[in-house]
């Protein structure tokens, strides 16, 4: 994967977001930036929020620049603080009148066992990666798609089976699927439909994030997937954007995972080596992840 020139390449028809207001939170990097683009190349005008401003400036720079004439702004939210996100759904449902999809992605963790994980460390974890997507997602409930219907995606995680080193995010991103599939029902009276997409290895700038002892368990995972491949950030855009489109309509309440199906993978049987799998990689400015670059 190297960056090049646009537009992005999706396999959905274009314009087929044209009038949509959509808001993706993390949207300065990685999946979150991938999506943004995508769906900003789909005809969708777009609330990026985050933390860092600079980096959320960047990618509204790279839209405006692939896409002359795109609508996008962005706000600085820690979405761990509940008046914060409800000031910040306010700010952009006055910028733009309106909310009709939220991509919930912010998110983050750091890699212990469980036994090493401080009280602080766990809600710091847990704040991010399940408090946060439920205020967003209530806060854009409530002030805009009660009455005037949507689209909601939440970003969790491959944590079926456990996920040791990553405990604390593992226990958030399953309270995420089942808070997923309770919105689901309870927001289906207002025409809102509630889905998750649950990423597995997928070759991001996040890996590049992590302490140097986990490098070598990094440049080893595809070796542990059925498809003898890390996913790409694209394929999981595609998956989000499928979601949050009308073929999705009668969607709600699921999970859908991009993996490559490691979770179905088993002891007792050994993954055959092969190069069978071709990975999807619309994204124009891709960049494969320093880690996986070296040997």
């Amino acid at each position: 994967m190297a960056a090049g020139s646009g537009p992005y390449r999706s396999v959905f028809r274009d314009g087929l977001f044209a009038g949509q207001v959509i808001v993706v939170t993390g949207g300065g990097s990685g999946i979150g930036r991938c999506t943004a683009h995508e769906l900003s190349r789909l005809g969708a005008t777009l609330a990026l929020i985050g933390r860092k401003l600079d980096k959320l400036q960047t990618v509204a720079n790279e839209l405006r620049g692939d896409n002359p004439g795109c609508d996008v702004d962005i706000f600085s939210c820690d979405i761990r603080e509940e008046e914060k996100v409800a000031e910040t759904v306010t700010a952009i449902r006055k910028r733009f009148g309106r909310i009709d999809g939220l991509v919930n992605n912010a998110g983050g963790q750091f890699p212990a066992p469980l036994s090493q994980i401080s009280q602080k460390g766990w809600d710091a974890v847990v704040r991010n990666n399940l408090t946060g997507g439920f205020l967003m997602a209530r806060e854009c409930y409530t002030q805009w798609m009660a009455d005037h219907g949507g689209a909601i995606v939440n970003i969790v995680a491959d944590m079926w089976n456990g996920m040791p080193n990553m405990g604390h995010s593992g226990a958030a991103r399953a309270g995420m699927v089942n808070f997923t599939e309770t919105a689901a029902c309870e927001w289906s009276v207002s025409g809102v439909r509630v889905n998750a997409v649950a990423p597995g290895w997928i070759a991001s700038s996040g890996m590049d994030t992590y302490p140097d002892w986990m490098k070598p368990l990094i440049r080893g995972m595809r070796d542990h997937v059925p498809l003898q491949r890390l996913g790409t950030e694209a394929e999981v855009s595609a998956a989000i954007v499928y979601l949050l489109s009308p073929a999705a309509s009668f969607i709600s309440g699921t999970t859908l995972r991009v993996d490559g199906g490691v979770p179905n993978a088993r002891r007792h049987y050994p993954l055959p080596k092969h190069d069978r799998s071709q990975a999807f990689d619309g994204f124009h400015r891709s960049v494969m992840p320093k880690v996986l670059q070296e040997k």
